[in-house]
């Protein structure tokens, strides 16, 4: 058992952090910026809350974080009353956030001066792999603190890995949304171009799913795409922010996005349909507006 501090309870933290609590037996203290979910929180999983994050990880051996962007990372660790300012020697930083490599590489150079570790280690598997405990984590960091810290992250991970140094973990969660946002495009001119012909897209689904075309949007989505309910998952307005860093890092790194970049202007096109918190198979929407 450690002690362990989890900052952020929003739709995935929460659950996130039940798992650190109940299946991985570890002693959790949690943080929230609207304490009434901290509350929430402890009164279904026990534990104790916070009311800053200093506060949650001073003395911690793991510190967590799930927030919204760079600037609420930077919030919780280096702004005033962070986590930074109480963590002790030794412990390790695990951020869960996407967000950009540039703040993954900035807050793992302001710990290591500070005597701790950061690992960046976003995550994929959206709202319900949260809450069945079966994320993706993609860490980047040094091997040392990866190796104390990955028992605590299977906690609520079916697969952790250790892509690179500090950074590399958002850099991998950047590959992740890139892929899918062709792949979810792909799928909705699909099924579009499907109900257009006169198909059952059943039947069609049925067939190419067991082909080169098949995936897990086209398995896990097909069904609500066609029946035109976007309630399951990943919201565009998440996804948005996502593309954005992804393209941002493009502009620094040079790699050419045009997929990526045409469907970011599609999920606006969703936004200004009043689907920004649609799920990401909503593209199939703008198609039959």
């Amino acid at each position: 058992m450690a002690t362990v501090a989890f900052l952020g309870l929003g739709v995935m933290g929460y659950p996130m952090a039940g798992h650190l609590k109940n299946k991985g037996g570890h002693d959790v203290t949690v943080y929230n910026r609207t304490a009434a979910k901290a509350e929430k929180w402890i009164g279904e999983h026990g534990g104790r809350f916070a009311s800053t994050p200093a506060e949650a990880a001073e003395g911690k051996d793991f510190v967590f974080a799930c927030v919204g962007n760079d600037d609420d990372l930077r919030s919780v660790t280096i702004g005033p009353d962070g986590a930074f300012a109480t963590m002790k020697k030794g412990a390790i930083f695990i951020d869960n956030t996407t967000a950009s490599a540039e703040v993954a590489r900035e807050l793992s150079a302001r710990a290591a001066e500070a005597g701790f570790s950061f690992l960046d280690a976003p995550v994929s598997g959206g709202q319900a792999g949260a809450e069945n405990g079966v994320l993706t984590v993609m860490v980047g960091g040094e091997e040392a603190a990866f190796d104390r810290a990955r028992p605590v992250i299977d906690s609520f991970a079916r697969m952790v890995g250790l892509m690179g140094p500090a950074g590399a973990g958002q850099l991998t969660k950047m590959i992740n949304q890139i892929a899918i946002a062709g792949l979810v495009q792909g799928l909705a001119e699909g099924i579009h171009f499907g109900k257009k012909a006169g198909l059952d897209i059943e039947k069609v689904v049925e067939v190419i799913s067991r082909g080169a075309a098949g995936s897990w949007q086209m398995e896990n989505r097909h069904k609500t795409m066609n029946e035109g309910k976007y309630d399951f998952g990943f919201a565009v307005d998440w996804m948005r922010k996502d593309l954005g860093i992804c393209l941002a890092e493009a502009d620094r790194n040079g790699a050419i996005l045009p997929v990526t970049a045409l469907v970011d202007q599609f999920y606006k096109d969703v936004q200004s349909m009043g689907g920004g918190r649609w799920d990401t198979s909503s593209l199939l929407a703008r198609l039959e507006r």
